[in-house]
């Protein structure tokens, strides 16, 4: 519809018809340009749940798919060449067990798509990678593992993940776990790493493999950036200023240690993420529930939703958090971490899926955001911690 609507006005400049304006000009403009920028620049999202999706609800993402966010059609009009696929680990895993399996089992299933369309798709393990691999028209495939509990305690396990292609570990998940605390759990058993989650920080280091400090709470972010030689990245996380309370996002002291370390803020595009109204609104229908005596079920939020939409962020939302960023620690700090297929249908108006990029870059652009710092936004940043990580790794070994 936006191309349509700016095809019309162009169309109406050409014949001389009123309602042509130098802003329709300028729109077109922006819009080409972002398309432009898009196609010439490595995109990196460090965050894509397309693995556990195909997990739960198999589809050949190597073609167009009725459901998700991803598919390699829509990778391709949005310009996104490396997408971290999350190697997700339900936190209930640490209880039952069976992590270290289905971690496996999920790496096997994005091996699987490489092999059944090596002419869309390649592994990517290094920065090395994903620059000779850019512009051959595959999609680079990073692997980023979501809770380290496949870990299970065992340094021989990271070497294994790390041999199986996992580049980063979100340390835990939404439960604390044998390696650090959780930003969602009220028991905090560790008061933030664990002795284990500290000996594995350094590990991750010496191997060459990022430390995700995404859902980790406030004392173990902080053990974190203390205790690691190289800059840590929060994955998919947004800013807590625009979500009092929500501990799961950071706040500026945060942003300010992380950038202090070297690290970055991979900004999440989830409504719940960016704010405050969409962050409540879970809590608002569980209140409404409890109040009328019934289950706060889906046929209760089917029925509550009809009467209280739900209150989607936008674009411009999300451009506020990477403007908040940028002018509280500078431009070399921030990135893109969507959440595409782990957020349910919570995503923005005007970045619902991957094939959404260029409005990002147009929205960067008209708030006065300049080629080169729009780079760093879309890769220059995570490249510039993935081959300082990777650095100090081959130092170490030698």
């Amino acid at each position: 519809m936006k191309q349509q609507t700016t095809l019309l006005l162009l169309t109406l400049c050409a014949i001389g018809i009123s309602g042509c304006s130098s802003t329709a000009k300028q729109t077109s403009i922006s819009a080409d340009k972002a398309r432009q920028l898009a196609q010439q620049h490595i995109i990196i999202d460090t965050h894509i749940d397309v693995p556990y999706r195909l997990h739960k609800d198999w589809e050949d993402v190597s073609v167009a798919t009725k459901r998700g966010e991803f598919d390699y059609p829509r990778a391709r009009q949005g310009g996104l060449n490396a997408p971290f696929m999350s190697i997700y680990i339900p936190a209930s895993y640490e209880r039952t067990g069976g992590g270290y399996q289905l971690a496996n089992q999920l790496i096997d299933s994005m091996e699987a798509l490489v092999g059944r369309a090596p002419g869309k798709f390649a592994m990517a393990h290094s920065t090395a990678d994903v620059m000779s691999q850019f512009g051959s028209g595959k999609i680079s495939l990073a692997l980023g593992m979501e809770n380290g509990t496949p870990i299970e305690g065992k340094l021989e396990n990271l070497q294994h993940f790390y041999d199986r292609g996992i580049r980063y570990i979100t340390l835990s998940h939404s439960e604390s776990n044998h390696i650090a605390d959780s930003s969602y759990d009220l028991r905090r058993r560790w008061h933030g790493l664990s002795p284990f989650g500290k000996e594995l920080v350094v590990a991750m280091n010496n191997i060459g493999m990022m430390i995700d400090i995404s859902h980790v709470s406030d004392q173990a972010f902080y053990q974190t950036v203390e205790i690691s030689k190289v800059p840590v990245i929060a994955s998919h996380s947004s800013l807590r200023s625009y979500t009092p309370g929500f501990e799961r996002n950071m706040d500026d002291a945060m942003i300010k240690a992380l950038a202090k370390n070297g690290g970055v803020v991979q900004i999440n595009f989830g409504s719940s993420f960016v704010t405050q109204m969409a962050n409540q609104y879970g809590a608002l229908r569980k209140a409404a529930a409890k109040q009328a005596g019934v289950a706060d079920d889906e046929a209760f939020e089917l029925q509550f939703r009809k009467q209280n939409p739900y209150p989607f962020a936008t674009l411009d939302t999300v451009l506020d958090h990477i403007d908040h960023v940028v002018k509280l620690v500078g431009i070399d700090y921030v990135g893109i971490g969507s959440d595409y297929d782990g957020v349910g249908d919570s995503l923005p108006i005007g970045l619902k899926d991957v094939a959404s990029y260029p409005n990002l870059i147009e929205g960067l652009l008209k708030r006065g955001y300049n080629e080169a710092d729009i780079e760093k936004i879309l890769s220059g940043n995570l490249l510039r911690v993935w081959r300082e990580v990777e650095a100090y790794a081959a130092k170490q070994k030698a």
